[in-house]
């Protein structure tokens, strides 16, 4: 199992070998780097029944929902299995500006369900990857009808499964932040979740609240993905470790995302970090994270040394 300390240099296709250059007396990588290469060097094979819809949820906001489905999803799309993400939150939708995909939302939900328009016009397809598609319940500043929540959600996804171009491998739900009706419409549909916490007091008890709800609702494979993690401040016991957190949380861990200031690039640019040529660390990070989802894998938090305390002139003494 491979840990955030051993991040392969590529999960999939970056570089290509060929029997001449492994043997070339001066290779451009280390033994056991060329190892990971190859070992991840491949299609991951699908687990479970398809489509695995899966919900990607917090309680808190701010924490990287949005960005772990766009990331995860575009993904997703690159390891060859086709991808629909619907974003979820009503009112303050974000998807479609992390994508790029702001202009092209002609239609939604609303539309579709009031009759204005066909489910595979809403339907946004991205342009760099086309088993990419993109589904916004509605428009900024529109009015959802009254009888809208989780039957209508779940009503759009069974025509998602059954459209006549074929059902997508993955359908990820964007949840809002919050526990209450948008986050409940959110989960209905959903038989997997990917709970996104941060190291923080805050977000872990929030976090904790919606694995409770999430086990009410009858979702029982729950992963848990850590973002804006920073080994520095964990050394310093400023923050909370990963296996501190999975101990609290008692969650399978689907990923780790280190803090990388790339991230507020790619969002204002409208291209995820997964696209990033080279690739970050973060960016590794959510492809490795994608790969174990389609696995129905985990990975194993490793414990990171503390730094020494300083010593001073008085500590000679006892002090």
């Amino acid at each position: 199992m491979l840990s955030l300390l051993q991040t392969p240099s590529t999960p999939l296709n970056r570089f290509s070998f060929s029997p001449k250059t492994l043997k070339s007396p001066k290779p451009q990588f280390s033994k056991t780097q060329v190892q990971s290469v190859l070992q991840w060097n491949r299609k991951p094979q699908l687990a479970g029944e398809t489509p695995r819809v899966v919900v990607i949820t917090s309680g808190k906001g701010g924490v990287g929902k949005t960005t772990t489905t766009a990331n995860v999803g575009l993904s997703l799309a690159r390891f060859g299995f086709s991808v629909v993400a619907i974003d979820a939150d009503v009112g303050l939708r974000n998807l479609d500006l992390l994508l790029g995909l702001e202009n092209r939302v002609n239609y939604t939900v609303v539309e579709v369900l009031n009759g204005d328009c066909r489910l595979d016009q809403a339907l946004v397809r991205d342009k760099r990857w086309s088993n990419f598609e993109l589904l916004c319940i509605s428009k900024p500043r529109s009015k959802l009808p009254l009888g809208f929540g989780g039957k209508a959600l779940v009503w759009v996804v069974d025509a998602l499964k059954t459209r006549e171009e074929g059902s997508p491998d993955f359908i990820l739900i964007d949840c809002p932040a919050g526990i209450d009706a948008g986050f409940i419409t959110a989960i209905t549909p959903a038989n997997e979740a990917v709970l996104v916490t941060t190291p923080d007091i805050t977000s872990l008890r929030d976090a904790d609240r919606v694995i409770g709800l999430l086990e009410c609702d009858g979702i029982r494979d729950i992963k848990m993905m850590v973002n804006r993690v920073r080994t520095d401040m964990i050394r310093g016991e400023d923050m909370m470790s990963v296996l501190d957190i999975q101990e609290m949380l008692g969650l399978a861990l689907l990923g780790v995302i280190p803090e990388d200031t790339e991230v507020i690039r790619s969002t204002n640019r409208g291209f995820p970090l997964v696209l990033n040529q080279p690739p970050t660390l973060a960016g590794l990070a959510f492809e490795q994270a994608a790969w174990r989802l389609v696995e129905q894998d985990s990975m194993k938090a490793v414990m990171v040394e503390e730094e020494p305390k300083k010593r001073g002139f008085f500590s000679f003494f006892g002090v």
